[in-house]
């Protein structure tokens, strides 16, 4: 039986491809991204399997009508793939406040308040997939300039691991997936010339068969996904 999928940061990247594999394996997507432009490139590559809505997820106002639009359009969601996120490759000593906010409101809070909403949405069971970074899983190596980032999806983690026992009731299961370096935009943007061993196009067929099949084995794990193994000197 097809699956009902919400996909965040789905109009370019990992949740671009996540939402395409998802769609093209016969279960229905909603795409869920600040461009709506982008959004309809990825609908017009599926459209009778992929719906699309524009939204700033660190808006209540505009949250609040995405959750109006997934419970019209879906009668229950089956998975959530908090993909949405954002980067800053800055020193320590030179974040500011609003750095710190931008990075726990769109890698942290979004993920937090979505899962919030949909609690009587949700399927039984439900698989809620975090993404979080091989920055954001404790004893890995970390790179100067991403604190912010790495502490944000860090709390991706601990949310997984609460949430598993907590929404137990629900029977909701949440998992993290700690991701290593994969060729998106966003790594291009922070990292100008860094060459990633693997390609969107290959993590996000990896995160639609997860979402798929995890739901059977895992709750409240926090996995890496990456190619090195984490550094725990």
């Amino acid at each position: 039986m097809p699956k009902y999928a919400v996909v965040t940061g789905a109009s370019r990247g990992i949740g671009y491809q996540t939402a395409l594999h998802l769609a093209r394996a016969g279960h229905f997507v909603i795409g869920t991204a600040r461009s709506e432009e982008l959004l309809e490139q990825l609908k017009s590559e599926k459209p009778d399997r992929i719906h699309i809505y524009a939204a700033d997820l660190t808006d209540q106002v505009e949250m609040k009508d995405l959750i109006y639009f997934i419970n019209e359009t879906f009668d229950e969601v089956d998975i959530l793939v908090n993909n949405a996120g954002s980067l800053i490759n800055k020193p320590f000593a030179q974040l500011n406040l609003d750095d710190w906010n931008a990075m726990i409101s769109t890698n942290l809070l979004s993920a937090v308040w979505l899962i919030r909403s949909l609690l009587d949405s949700f399927s039984s069971p439900a698989h809620v997939v975090n993404i979080s970074s091989m920055g954001g899983f404790q004893g890995s190596r970390k790179f100067p300039g991403l604190t912010a980032y790495s502490v944000a999806k860090g709390g991706l983690s601990i949310l997984s691991e609460c949430l598993a026992n907590e929404l137990a009731e629900y029977r909701v299961r949440m998992n993290t997936l700690c991701l290593g370096a994969v060729q998106t935009n966003m790594l291009e943007e922070a990292f100008p010339g860094m060459e990633a061993p693997v390609s969107s196009e290959q993590m996000g067929e990896y995160i639609s068969n997860f979402s798929l099949e995890g739901v059977r084995y895992y709750n409240g794990k926090i996995l890496p996904v990456a190619l090195t193994d984490p550094d725990y000197s």
